[in-house]
């Protein structure tokens, strides 16, 4: 049985997809995820990771907050902390929660709760077109940017550079926690 937010996703990707005219096979050459993957995440008959959420969304121009959003249905411009959208990675746990009203575009920030001994691997198609800066809350993010690996402590704040493969790592044995602000680049996005 599928989720409430597992199915408005599915929707929401299928029509982001369509509202593009992108075939599946397109979406699959552009996101680097497979034609039968997308058609069952556009099902609902699986609950995507972060790392295939993210590829997704970068392929249609649109970051993981957007199309989080989107499948909310949610164009307040106050969001209570309560009502803030959380979404879980069903493969590691990553917590991941909109904190910016879906209106308040084109800023947003995204609290993310890594859990000890997670890593969360993106690949830099995936994040290309946006500028982002991460300040840890909370414990012990270890950050590889391509060959550079950042190690962040509490108040810590990185500007992130040019687009490379990135991992996410909390090496330490408590949570970490971090805020993660972007924006789109001008001009990017499909």
């Amino acid at each position: 049985m599928t989720d409430p937010l597992t199915a408005r996703l599915a929707a929401t990707v299928h029509a982001a997809r369509t509202s593009q005219g992108l075939s599946a096979a397109v979406l699959a050459e552009r996101s680097g995820v497979s034609r039968a993957m997308i058609g069952k995440i556009e099902r609902g008959d699986v609950q995507p990771t972060a790392a295939l959420l993210a590829k997704l969304s970068a392929a249609l121009g649109l970051t993981l907050s957007e199309l989080i959003a989107r499948a909310e249905g949610d164009e307040r411009r106050l969001v209570r902390a309560a009502e803030q959208p959380v979404w879980v990675d069903p493969d590691t746990g990553y917590r991941r929660r909109s904190v910016s009203p879906a209106a308040g575009r084109p800023l947003e920030l995204v609290e993310v709760e890594l859990p000890p001994g997670v890593e969360v691997p993106l690949v830099s198609g995936t994040y290309a077109f946006l500028h982002q800066q991460i300040w840890v809350l909370a414990g012990h993010l270890r950050f590889h940017e391509g060959a550079q690996v950042h190690e962040l402590s509490a108040g810590d704040c990185l500007q992130l550079g040019p687009a490379a493969d990135c991992v996410f790592v909390n090496p330490g044995p408590v949570s970490c926690r971090y805020l993660v602000a972007l924006v789109k680049r001008a001009g990017r996005g499909r």
